[in-house]
């Protein structure tokens, strides 16, 4: 085989060449290459040109302490240059896992008790799924073993947690999703009330949706529910009034678990450590990632209930072994930087913090865009954020999907210096700036969003597409 000689490439062209981008439209990548960034500080990203950012969406929801916190850097170093990886299969162990996973269940609810890590949010989803058939097998419902999801929910890209998401583009020309996942309707107040329907009374139907569903499969054939606190990718949905008690009404009538799929809410995204205490959720089950290590390194976590543990403890019949994990499970080198970003989140207060650098977030976010003439709605809570646009404010017609409004915003928005993140089958961006975002980083991003959300609307006048 003859070995290319492609050193003498450009970085962009060797990227186009060789890289296969996630979430990227792979043919028009191949016409503009790659946006290359190379270092960060705070809540601001330098390119390869030397262009700075604001970064309004924390990479991918995820860096939470902002970058630049060398004592991150040190404590991955430190940990590489001690042990730099052990597993954790055969009762072997290494110490930061283990102060970890002690450190977390002090974090999340009382009813929690093991944690098993992993390396992403989406192989902790799957960790779930396969923990929840584990435990009815174990307790003798093996037909218990549909699960049920949310439209627009995003829960991962493995077979299993890309059927779990909602989307329709983690589903098209994979064959997904697979026929154990249903999907129940999305709880977006804006968009699918009836007129007049209070919040509370929509969170009602919801429920009494969900138990149809229940009711229509077989209780005995479903296994678990699971949701964002805050839906994510599919649009920064807030749950309305009385949501999740409603939800979880269902639940327990019917014997079914609530996985609550924190990995993007968790770690003081909403103002408190976890969503679930923002939401009154109390979940049999919890998927961890992103704000755990800021990013820094991968890692994530599965949590179980203590009743969950008491079921699975003993194993199954002839086996004994939990027969489940990763090579990379638990790895030394991540926990050290989950316990050193935990370290920075506790001593700067991050969740309080979130929450008062937030209601000023969302208050100066409305400010800019809810009367604007091309937003539909402005949602958000703390420091998580969206703004749909709209053809029509009245009818909340939406525009042609072909037209791309939501990139042309997002896209702007990169060009007047403010990374924002295009939501996939809806017009609108989101925000999930690093929660050491200050008042004044908030005032400078939205007066760039701002900018370009005149730009968009110029454009859409000018090209005869939309009239205000």
């Amino acid at each position: 085989m003859e070995i290319r000689q492609d050193h003498n490439l450009s970085l962009e062209e060797m990227d186009k060449q060789s890289f296969l981008h996630g979430y990227t439209a792979l043919k028009s990548h191949l016409e503009t290459g790659p946006e290359i960034i190379v270092s960060g500080n705070g809540v601001r990203l330098t390119n390869s040109a030397g262009k700075e950012y604001i970064d309004a969406v924390a990479g991918l929801w995820c860096v939470n302490i902002g970058w630049g916190h060398k004592e991150v850097v040190d404590a991955i170093a430190a940990q590489a240059d001690e042990l730099a990886y052990y597993h954790s299969f055969f009762s072997m162990g290494t110490e930061a896992p283990i102060r970890l996973a002690d450190r977390i269940l002090r974090l999340v609810p009382d009813n929690m008790s093991k944690v098993s890590f992993g390396n992403s949010g989406s192989d902790a989803n799957d960790t779930n799924v396969k923990l929840v058939w584990y435990y009815n097998n174990l307790r003798g419902k093996p037909e218990k073993r549909k699960i049920i999801s949310r439209k627009r929910a995003y829960h991962g890209v493995t077979v299993a947690t890309a059927s779990l998401t909602g989307l329709s583009t983690v589903h098209t020309a994979f064959n997904l999703p697979l026929p154990m996942v249903l999907h129940t309707e999305t709880p977006h107040y804006w968009r699918h009330a009836e007129p007049g329907m209070s919040e509370r009374d929509f969170s009602r139907a919801c429920a009494q949706k969900l138990e149809a569903m229940i009711l229509a499969e077989g209780p005995e054939t479903v296994a678990a529910f699971i949701a964002e606190p805050v839906m994510g990718a599919g649009g920064v949905i807030i749950p309305p009034e009385g949501y999740f008690p409603e939800i979880q009404r269902v639940l327990r009538e019917y014997d079914v678990l609530m996985i609550a799929d924190e990995v993007i809410t968790g770690f003081g995204r909403t103002g408190n450590w976890f969503g679930s205490e923002t939401y009154a959720i109390e979940p049999d089950m919890m998927t961890i990632a992103k704000g755990l290590t800021s990013g820094y390194v991968p890692m994530s976590g599965s949590i179980i209930s203590e009743e969950i543990w008491e079921v699975i403890k003993e194993g199954p019949p002839g086996v004994g072994a939990f027969a489940h994990g990763y090579t990379y499970s638990a790895h030394p080198v991540a926990a050290a930087a989950a316990m050193a970003n935990l370290d920075i989140m506790e001593r700067l207060d991050l969740p309080r913090k979130c929450a008062e650098v937030g209601a000023y977030f969302q208050r100066r976010l409305r400010e800019v865009a809810a009367d604007h003439p091309l937003v539909g709605e402005v949602r958000g809570d703390a420091l998580l954020g969206a703004v749909e646009l709209v053809k029509d404010r009245e009818t909340k017609e939406a525009f042609d999907p072909d037209l791309l409004v939501g990139p042309m915003l997002s896209k702007y928005s990169m060009e007047e210096g403010l990374i924002t993140r295009s939501l996939p089958l809806c017009d609108a961006v989101s925000f999930s700036p690093p929660l050491v975002i200050t008042r004044a980083e908030v005032d400078e991003a939205l007066e760039l969003f701002e900018r370009a959300l005149n730009r968009v609307a110029d454009e859409l006048v000018r090209a005869g597409t939309w009239n205000p």
